[in-house]
């Protein structure tokens, strides 16, 4: 069920500041840092899941199943990339009513042509306006709970320009739309604009070495901006983790002191593992 906690925040003004996480580890370790939200990227599940680019090649079902199983698992409010809802206007139905009862609190969709590309890569191209708005019209109405955000996010920046990317973004919030989310500005000044620009609360995707300019939780605040997004933090950090540990076992033959780790004990904790042998405890045989 889609948590009220958000839309609360939202018009209270405060900043949703959300780490991304991309399958059941990270999103534990996450769930326990007390971050008002949790950003399912598509990118990083795709990524983790099938070893692919996020190029519109993983299917509704692939995503669902992830994101469900994150949701079941923690307890932060989960905002989720749900690509291009997946196909057309009853694809966008099924897409809003599946994440919805998986437990998504906020579905990320976006209008950009089939098969989509991730937001800070070359190539994107966006669908008509008119197609996009009916895609909302029917998100919205598809929704069983007004606690279930919709976060409509446009690509036309990158090709079509910042202000096409502005009318878009106004017509999104007048569609409906809860949040607005205008994909890849690529500077501060561009970002000020759309702030002051769009009547609406908005979202920053702060991707590390992407094309927008990485700016404070503060920082954004005060542009304007409702919810800020870290996708990338929790996959890029592992792949430099795992580099490094797979490198020291390669050049040493056994881990060493130079590459920090979990404590295991601690790692079985976070998994359940406590729970597990109580129950074993209790029902044990003989």
């Amino acid at each position: 069920m889609a948590h009220p906690s958000l839309k609360q925040a939202i018009k209270a003004g405060e900043l949703i500041l959300a780490p991304g996480v991309f399958e059941a580890i990270s999103a534990l370790i996450a769930d326990r840092k007390g971050f008002p939200a949790l950003y399912v990227t598509g990118y990083g599940t795709v990524a983790s899941a099938l070893g692919l680019p996020d190029a519109g090649l993983a299917t509704y079902s692939d995503m669902l199943d992830r994101v469900a199983t994150i949701c079941a698992r923690t307890e932060t409010p989960v905002i989720a990339d749900a690509d291009t809802g997946y196909g057309g206007l009853l694809n966008v139905r099924h897409t809003v009513r599946g994440y919805e009862q998986a437990g998504v609190t906020a579905m990320q969709m976006e209008d950009q042509e089939f098969p989509k590309k991730c937001g800070h890569t070359p190539n994107r191209r966006v669908i008509p306006l008119e197609d996009m708005l009916r895609k909302i019209e029917v998100a919205v109405d598809s929704r069983a709970s007004d606690d279930f955000l919709l976060i409509a996010r446009t690509d036309a920046r990158t090709g079509l320009g910042l202000d096409e990317a502005i009318r878009r973004g106004k017509a999104f919030a007048k569609a409906g739309a809860d949040i607005v989310f205008v994909e890849s500005p690529e500077t501060e000044d561009e970002m000020k604009r759309i702030c002051d620009e769009i009547d609406a609360p908005l979202m920053a995707n702060m991707v590390n070495g992407g094309r927008t300019p990485l700016l404070s939780a503060d920082r954004l605040k005060a542009l304007g901006f409702s919810v800020a997004i870290h996708p990338a933090l929790g996959f890029l950090a592992m792949g430099a983790a795992l580099d490094a540990a797979f490198d020291d076992l390669k050049a040493h033959g056994e881990t060493t002191s130079a590459v920090p780790l979990s404590d295991f004990a601690a790692f079985n904790e976070l998994l359940g593992f406590p729970d597990v042998w109580a129950f074993e405890k209790k029902y044990a045989e003989g």
